[in-house]
């Protein structure tokens, strides 16, 4: 996995205390938009390296995945 991809997991285990912290961190810290940034992160979720690297953040992140998609 790139440092890049490292980053991104960094970014998304962290908790957030308010609506545009999480934006603004994603700008600042990976010189990246948001939507740039939850591309990249959808695509980790089916990387195994991802899941051996940070298996809670993952797997929680691939519930709620499914769970929108089953909404739908």
């Amino acid at each position: 996995m790139s440092e890049r991809d490292l980053a991104v997991l960094a970014v998304e285990r962290r908790g957030w205390p308010g609506p545009g912290a999480k934006e603004r961190a994603i700008r600042e810290q990976l010189g990246m938009s948001p939507t740039r940034y939850y591309q990249l992160l959808n695509a980790l979720l089916d990387d195994p390296r991802a899941l051996e690297h940070d298996a809670v953040t993952v797997n929680r992140l691939r519930r709620v995945r499914a769970a929108r998609r089953a909404r739908r």
